[in-house]
């Protein structure tokens, strides 16, 4: 398996499940150099990043992805309390009591 050279745009494996985007290779260099500019890019959705030390990919800079919201507060409004939760109740245990 040969891997893409530097700076070519090539299409991403079918199991990312980001076939929109094109990946763009960059050098770690070039990458520090545009990086405002490259981010840009990958903000507008147009490409991903994959950048590489010495031909070996190091990082991965992909869009964010709109439908996944925040792990905060994404099941409000899905649990129900019914009655006091916080307060004993004796009666519940009978005997135990």
């Amino acid at each position: 398996m040969t891997k893409p050279k530097p700076g070519r745009v090539s299409e991403p494996a079918p199991s990312t499940g980001t076939a929109s985007y094109p990946i763009l290779e960059v050098k770690a260099g070039v990458f520090k150099d545009t990086c405002l500019q490259l981010l840009d890019r990958v903000e507008a959705h147009e490409i991903q990043l994959l950048v590489t030390k010495h031909g070996t990919p190091v990082a991965k800079v992909v869009p964010p992805d709109a439908a996944s919201g925040s792990g905060f507060g994404f099941m409000r409004g899905t649990v129900r309390a019914y009655g006091d939760i916080v307060s004993p109740d004796p009666e519940s245990w009978g005997e135990l009591a």
